[in-house]
């Protein structure tokens, strides 16, 4: 079968869409970056208007620049960031306030007033969940209350709500169709992951009119119909996956016990414990993996907010460097002892602290202390906070021995080095890194006859280079001691 997947991935800080071929390759790629609001100190907002045109820009121009007419794209995936809340006018599509980021933490107070009244434990229950201004649910009722005229509209039936997948596939529709898939929706924190539906006990502690919500698919699915003259034809929309779960699947771990770490903006490793939703003792989160023929896979996630955004703002914040991809010689000129740790809580601290008033700090500077040192120390709290995660899951009983990895930062070969001997595990990198696309790509597929089964999608995952870790565990734990002693000082 002749033809291309065209996945939109649209992320924190650009849009993408990429066209893959049948065995899962990159045929072409265009990318698009857009703007970050930071209102106030904690905040973090998008101009939904710059998701939308971005992802519309970068469609057109892969399609444009490789000569791709819409009768060649035999599917549309979607991954999206995730938790990022939008609310818009159901007959004009305009949203009535900007998209609250993920990362954003201006409903800290409220979590914190939740959290004393004792409702967390019925809350992860049902969803999963902790109590936290990440996930979508605060996010929504702050944009109700906060927005004149907003509930009364609501309660009209005139507002939705939706992650930024449902904004999206909504737009592409031409407004016909307003869903999400079970992956988004655990995201929401309305959403019982058991049940597999929008609890009502929840929506009415968090004020949410049920009328609000899209429908909630599996991740592979007919979702609609492009408008015709927005591609140059009408296509399918087949899959939909919050961005880390479809790099778990573009990974193909489709076994109990397989995880995968994404290094973006943030950090998320997620292990896939099969049809057990198992409860995390150390504030890991219990989520939807995928959900393929109304059957939920659940998965362990440990989320980390900063990851490659700490390698953005040593560029573009403290002008250090020019490219992330300096960052690579300069560490190899660093030794792994160099006493510097910096501690990137710029928007609070995630898994497993759940600190949302904590802030960044740099710690053990001297006078010797220069640029590679902030650089080095910047790419190993990536590393080291994945240890926390893996700490984290080992205490839970589940311990990933084997990691495969994906995102713009594992094209480093010193940070994958550096993370296997940390973790004292081995660490995969894949032939194609792109695997959040991928993943988006893989679920359109399975919906369109493409691919006939997992097994099939397994074969396709090829590994590029292992990493084995070569430091001594005194050597290990005795970093990995400095690093806790950090965070503990911006974690009190």
């Amino acid at each position: 079968m002749s033809g291309y997947i065209l996945s939109i991935d649209q992320g924190t800080t650009s849009s993408r869409a990429i066209l893959f071929t049948r065995e899962g390759r990159v045929h072409a790629a265009a990318q698009k970056e857009f703007p970050q609001y930071f209102p106030e100190d904690g905040w973090v907002e998008h101009n939904p208007e710059d998701l939308w045109n971005t992802v519309l820009e970068t469609c057109r121009q892969v399609m444009t620049d490789n000569n791709i007419s819409a009768q060649e794209i035999l599917s549309i995936g979607i991954t999206n960031q995730r938790e990022t809340t939008l609310v818009w006018d159901k007959h004009t599509g305009k949203a009535i306030y900007n998209a609250i980021v993920w990362q954003d933490r201006r409903t800290a107070k409220y979590c914190e007033q939740l959290n004393a009244e004792g409702l967390e434990d019925k809350v992860t229950q049902k969803t999963g969940l902790l109590i936290d201004p990440y996930f979508s649910a605060t996010k929504l009722r702050w944009i109700l209350e906060q927005t004149p005229g907003a509930r009364e509209k609501a309660a009209n039936g005139e507002l939705l709500f939706g992650t930024v997948d449902s904004f999206l596939l909504w737009h592409l529709t031409g407004g016909k169709v307003h869903r999400t898939d079970a992956t988004n929706a655990s995201r929401t924190m309305l959403f019982n992951i058991h049940e597999q539906c929008w609890d009502k006990e929840l929506l009415e502690l968090f004020e949410v009119p049920e009328a609000m919500l899209p429908e909630v698919m599996d991740s592979a699915a007919d979702f609609g119909e492009t408008e015709a003259e927005l591609l140059g034809a009408s296509i399918p929309v087949q899959g939909i996956a919050g961005d880390q779960q479809a790099a778990l699947f573009g990974q193909t771990c489709f076994t109990e016990g397989m995880a995968k770490s994404t290094y973006g903006t943030g950090c998320f490793l997620i292990l896939n414990t099969g049809e057990k939703a198992l409860k995390s003792e150390n504030r890991l989160l219990t989520t939807v993996a995928y959900r393929l023929n109304g059957k939920p896979t659940y998965a362990l996630e440990g989320s980390i907010f900063i990851a490659g955004a700490a390698i953005q703002w040593i560029r573009d914040g403290l002008k250090l460097i020019s490219d992330a991809g300096e960052t690579e010689s300069l560490a190899e000129q660093t030794p792994d002892d160099h006493g510097v740790f910096m501690v990137p809580a710029f928007t609070g601290l995630g898994a497993p602290y759940w600190n949302p008033n904590a802030r960044g700090a740099i710690f053990g500077l001297t006078r010797d202390t220069g640029i590679k040192e902030i650089v080095t120390a910047g790419l190993q709290s990536v590393c080291y906070q994945t240890k926390d995660l893996q700490k984290a899951m080992e205490n839970d009983g589940v311990r990933p021995t084997t990691l495969r990895v994906d995102g713009g930062m594992v094209a480093n070969n010193w940070v994958l080095t550096f993370l296997s001997d940390i973790l004292g595990a081995h660490v995969d990198r894949p032939e194609v890194i792109e695997t959040t696309a991928l993943g988006a790509a893989y679920l359109a597929g399975l919906q369109a006859g493409i691919y006939s089964s997992l097994e099939e999608l397994q074969e396709l995952w090829h590994c590029d280079k292992r990493f084995s870790p070569e430091m001594t565990k005194e050597r290990r734990d005795e970093l990995y001691a400095q690093w806790q002693n950090a965070v503990h000082k911006v974690h009190e």
